[in-house]
């Protein structure tokens, strides 16, 4: 859920209830990540449900990450995200098929960055972005 759900996103924060949770930690590449897995399947009082048929359960994800630059260990702020879903899946299994998401997230951006040099590219302005792409 991102902000653009203004109210219904501000009601699920106000009364997320933790009903089942699952805690992980990776390492790897130079940092230390704990991710917190929390779902929340009793909605029936969550303001705004009309809106959202077939809406059963709400994940939050909250996660620390702990980057080692030399000898110092510089800790980030945590992140907390929220995910709706119509899965009736264990906590368990939300969190695998979340990080299995953003494994392939970051394998594209991966690619796009460093294979393609997407970040590095000045074409930015109209209308070479569509021209270096192909498109009319």
């Amino acid at each position: 859920m991102k902000g653009n759900h203004g109210n219904f996103l501000k009601a699920i924060k106000a009364q997320f209830k933790s009903e089942s949770h699952c805690h992980s930690v990776e390492t790897a590449h130079g940092r230390v990540e704990r991710r917190s897995v929390s779902v929340w399947q009793t909605l029936a009082d969550l303001p705004g449900m009309v809106d959202w048929e077939g809406l059963t359960t709400i994940i939050r994800v909250t996660s620390y990450r702990h980057l080692l630059k030399g000898q110092h260990l510089i800790i980030k702020k945590k992140q907390t995200r929220y995910y709706i879903s119509s899965l009736n899946e264990t906590v368990e299994q939300f969190a695998q098929r979340i990080r299995n998401y953003w494994h392939v997230e970051n394998k594209v951006h991966y690619v796009r960055d460093v294979t393609q040099g997407e970040d590095a590219s000045r074409i930015r302005v109209q209308p070479l972005p569509n021209l270096f792409a192909g498109s009319p």
